[in-house]
């Protein structure tokens, strides 16, 4: 065994048993240690916390060990299950013409006998359909149900299955028909389905149903390429949206029709909001109809990490509130690269996904595919954090966030200024700004553009990252957050163009950053824009004033006096006069009472070596802008887009001015300090009487972009956590670890240290 293997499986097994045995030692315990997440009363929507799924293949009919899986929820803790039930195959002996029986089902009721154990447990049903899809028999019965590209051609969702119309009867009839059956029948809690919203956008339907209903309801003809400049394309985006949150109210009045007043419809959602614009799911408005959401989001990717798990917590719950719940569908199967369904995921992979979710107030929903496994490991996979979280669970939800930085986000911008080009202007810019505050340990929250005059207040500064498309209200209240003392920071293209992504004649907010955009500046250029946001060229940022000739090293002739001090947004930067860039820059204008800190340096050659030498040293060419009025906010226009190239080149100057921007426009009020190596996400909330504090331990995943089999502890850490009102700070508990450390109260501040954290540890100061 090697020496690696063997810390490994020391770690693991430490780990695993560490949570395994605080579980069973809480659940154990008389029912006073235990507290209550749930007030009497609650609906079920509010305290179920606790998911389970087994998506069921056809052949499971043949092999559903139901004594098994009931023993699994008792082991798991399983408050709520996921149950396939109907769509493109039924697995209960449905009565709806063209509902197809699945497979080796017969007169059996699959459905029906795992809805009668779950309700013999205790535990709420949710039953699953699967409606974007559907057999040649039912296409060769109903072809006006389905989807057509241009040349009247069937669009398919796999090989076998053909799309359905979300504009046809399939969706507003059909199913709606499945949905009664089950409610009046079975009565489960609720409906879940991730397949719910039809073809997505890059798909046009040009189905006899979608033709007549956006001529009438729009006034164009459906539009024949994909021109956002066209506004027959523009209305089609539009009408999509639309058409999509009719689905949604009309599949929530026919459960409740059937099921009663609490039987939800909650379709499913992903966790992140480009996904739920590719299909057409308007993230804000969901949520605004939802008592509940279930998340489809089951793995990280490489751009944004197990980090981003704790940004989907902080994206949902900021539309949905942070009172309603939003379990997510974590897979037990390995997910990196190709999906292996049948394959174990690597448990301290599962574990960090898991504990930034339940740090970003996500609850765990266990996702098996299958009743069947001969990877046994499966099953032992969601033990421990299964216990962890029941004995836990009442410091996780509900509670509210503590943070005074918040950043400014829209699906309309995504969709109208990002277009067909998101990523590379809407996406990394804002990904860049949510590394940087990572790991910086800067608590954070989502704020809707939408949304600023009311959730706003509390919060110290607002980050806008190339934040285009912004409406009148929207700048608006970002006036009046300026004028009332509180800071920005901007980048790029924000406020330059209207709602539908035209170029306005300035910066909708010119005289907030005081910088004006001349008419022939490249960024009002849809394709300049582009162009510019993908180049990646050998230049860099000048620091003023420069100080290299007090900085010990070889000093040449020309070198400028080191004449004043720099300003303390580029503290940190003292033995440097330049930042590696990669973008370009065109001129701005800048108010006569800003302040420039960062100036354009022209392209110079990368090879040969000889020629690594700039022909052109200097420009005029603003790359940063300080505004700061008196009575006002601190505003910081940062026009090159070190936000984008923070997230694609992750050179560390870029991500500490980027934290420093918002500290100082924040004026410093951070409510948490977390000092000592590593990368941990920080996560802050507050309950009555206490607050709650989450560190996951991400250091790990710089370690390669594989499945993490490997936990590496960190620490020594330091922390301090400003204290609320109403919390003296009178005790700490730690519940990962279990250990004692000292806690130090001193005007307002607790501070208290850690020896190590292996993946995560959650402290709560009360008292």
């Amino acid at each position: 065994m090697t020496p690696r293997t063997t810390r490994r499986r020391f770690l693991g097994t430490a780990a695993l048993a560490g949570a395994g045995l605080a579980g069973a030692r809480v659940l154990g315990a008389p029912a006073a240690r235990v507290e209550s997440a749930s007030p009497a009363g609650t609906p079920w929507y509010r305290r179920t916390l606790r998911w389970m799924q087994t998506n069921i293949a056809e052949i499971d009919v043949t092999r559903y060990d139901i004594p098994w899986w009931r023993e699994q929820w008792k082991r798991t803790g399983t408050q709520g299950i996921v149950v396939n039930a109907g769509g493109i195959v039924a697995y209960y002996p449905t009565r709806v013409p063209l509902h197809r029986r699945a497979e080796f089902l017969g007169e059996r009721d699959l459905f029906g006998e795992l809805v009668q154990a779950a309700r013999q447990d205790g535990i709420v049903v949710f039953a699953r359909m699967d409606s974007n899809g559907a057999g040649a028999d039912v296409y060769q019965a109903h072809p006006e149900w389905f989807t057509r590209d241009a040349e009247g051609k069937p669009y398919f969702r796999d090989q076998d299955l053909y799309a359905p119309c979300i504009n046809g009867r399939y969706y507003r009839e059909h199913i709606p028909a499945i949905l009664r059956e089950v409610a009046a029948n079975y009565r489960p809690e609720g409906f879940t389905d991730n397949a719910w919203s039809g073809l997505p956008r890059a798909s046009i339907c040009y189905c006899a149903s979608c033709r007549a209903r956006f001529k009438d309801e729009r006034g164009h003809a459906l539009p024949v390429t994909r021109d956002w400049n066209a506004p027959a394309y523009r209305a089609w985006i539009e009408w999509s949206y639309a058409c999509r949150l009719e689905i949604w109210d009309l599949y929530n009045a026919a459960a409740r029709e059937a099921g009663g007043p609490e039987c939800l419809w909650v379709g499913m959602i992903g966790g992140t909001l480009g996904g739920a614009a590719n299909a057409f799911r308007d993230y804000r408005e969901i949520c605004r109809r939802a008592q509940m959401v279930m998340l489809d989001h089951q793995r990280r990717d490489e751009t944004s990490g197990f980090a981003g798990n704790g940004q989907t917590g902080k994206l949902v719950h900021g539309l949905l509130g942070w009172e309603k719940l939003a379990p997510e569908s974590m897979a037990l199967y390995q997910t990196a690269g190709v999906s292996f369904r049948l394959s174990a995921r690597p448990e301290p992979e599962l574990r960090l996904w898991a504990v930034e979710a339940f740090a970003g107030g996500i609850q765990p929903w266990w996702h098996y595919v299958n009743a069947y496994h001969e990877d046994r490991r499966l099953y032992a996979t969601p033990l421990a954090l299964s216990r962890w979280y029941a004995a836990n669970q009442a410091v996780l939800h509900p509670r509210q966030p503590v943070a005074t930085v918040g950043i400014v986000y829209s699906q309309r911008n995504l969709d109208f200024f990002g277009r067909d080009d998101a990523d590379l202007l809407v996406h990394q810019p804002q990904r860049g700004f949510l590394q940087a505050l990572t790991r910086a340990r800067i608590p954070y929250l989502f704020v809707h553009a939408d949304d600023l005059a009311n959730t706003a207040a509390g919060l110290r500064t607002l980050v806008l990252p190339n934040v285009g498309a912004m409406a009148d209200a929207q700048i608006a209240a970002l006036r009046a957050f300026v004028a009332g003392g509180g800071g920005l920071v901007a980048t790029g293209a924000t406020s330059l163009c209207d709602p539908s992504g035209d170029p306005r004649p300035d910066f909708a907010l010119a005289d907030v950053f005081g910088v004006r955009l001349p008419r022939d500046h490249p960024m009002r250029d849809e394709g300049s824009r582009k162009r510019g946001a993908a180049e990646n060229s050998h230049t860099y940022l000048r620091l003023t004033p420069e100080l290299r000739a007090r900085v010990p090293g070889p000093h040449a002739p020309d070198e400028p006096p080191a004449a004043s001090a720099r300003h303390p947004v580029l503290r940190g930067l003292d033995e440097t006069d330049l930042l590696a860039y990669g973008g370009t820059l065109g001129p701005v204008e800048v108010d006569p009472s800003a302040r420039v800190l960062l100036t354009f340096v022209p392209p110079r050659p990368a090879f040969p070596p000889e020629a690594v030498w700039s022909r052109h040293t200097k420009t005029d060419i603003p790359g940063l802008v300080l505004s700061e009025r008196p009575g006002s906010g601190r505003v910081a226009y940062l026009a090159a887009d070190l936000d984008r190239r923070y997230a694609r080149d992750h050179f560390p100057d870029a991500g500490h001015l980027l934290a420093s921007l918002v500290r100082w426009t924040a004026r410093d009020d951070i409510p948490l300090s977390v000092e000592g190596p590593g990368m941990i996400d920080c996560h802050l909330y507050r309950q009555p009487g206490r607050v709650v504090l989450h560190l996951v331990n991400l250091t790990s995943e710089a370690a390669g972009r594989g499945p993490v089999d490997e936990l590496i502890p960190i620490g020594p850490v330091r922390v301090r956590v400003r204290l609320p009102p109403g919390v003296s700070g009178r005790a700490l508990r730690l519940l990962v670890s279990g250990r004692r450390t000292a806690l130090e109260v001193r005007d307002g501040w607790a501070g208290f240290p850690l020896e190590s954290i292996a993946d995560h540890e959650v402290a709560v100061i009360e008292g």
